[in-house]
């Protein structure tokens, strides 16, 4: 039986936030448009979400994919949102925390009660979300690293990327359980040797209970 992992590596969009598709109609009401007018669901509808199909092909990324999201929404109500913060803040308001996951802060806790490290490995953490975003996420300061590709400029599934982790936690891949939602990261995650959990969106108390599970706890 393999050696339980010491350490929970996360990604933060739709690991430990829901995504935007999840709070699809709460968006439309926060923008006064009428139910059904986001009618793109990523992961939940694929079939009907073409631009999705192609972040997921790798003919777009997915930083490409959430700039046009923003920008046609934008334009539905009249506004110019040329940055994701803006995007963000006025489909989901000034209270982030109440898009976190209940099962990502259960996880959190547990993992953190039974004396495992925690980090965070994002490709656009503060660039999504904004730099003042974190003071109103209690639950972070947890985290015993953060690595956010916003500022390294290097994004998963680059090996560096799970390199800053390794080298700032102190610890071997292996040694190390990383949930992320995006196949591609996953597989990265698992070319350098971490123990890998592919988040499912649909299913996150499984996703997160598998996690726990390879931590031995």
């Amino acid at each position: 039986m393999p050696e339980p992992g010491k350490a929970l590596v996360l990604d933060f969009g739709g690991v430990i936030s829901k995504t935007v598709f999840e709070t699809q109609r709460l968006n439309e009401a926060a923008l006064g448009l009428p139910a059904g007018t986001l009618d793109w669901m990523g992961p939940f509808e694929p079939e009907g979400d073409a631009l999705w199909q192609q972040m997921q092909s790798g003919a777009i990324t997915e930083r490409d994919y959430w700039y046009t999201r923003a920008r046609e929404t934008g334009n539905l109500v009249g506004e110019t949102w040329d940055e994701l913060p803006a995007f963000l803040q006025r489909i989901r308001g000034d209270d982030p925390q109440l898009m976190i996951r209940p099962e990502a802060l259960r996880a959190i806790d547990v993992a953190k009660e039974a004396g495992k490290r925690l980090a965070i490995l994002s490709n656009e953490l503060d660039l999504f979300y904004g730099a003042g975003f974190r003071a109103k996420l209690p639950f972070l300061q947890m985290f015993d690293l953060i690595v956010d590709a916003t500022y390294t400029k290097i994004l998963k599934p680059d090996p560096r990327a799970y390199g800053f982790v390794l080298d700032g936690l102190g610890l071997a891949a292996s040694d190390c359980v990383f949930v992320d939602d995006q196949a591609k990261n996953i597989k990265g995650a698992s070319d350098v040797g971490m123990h890998i959990v592919h988040f499912d969106v649909t299913r996150p108390g499984e996703s997160y209970a598998q996690a726990i599970k390879i931590l031995g706890i």
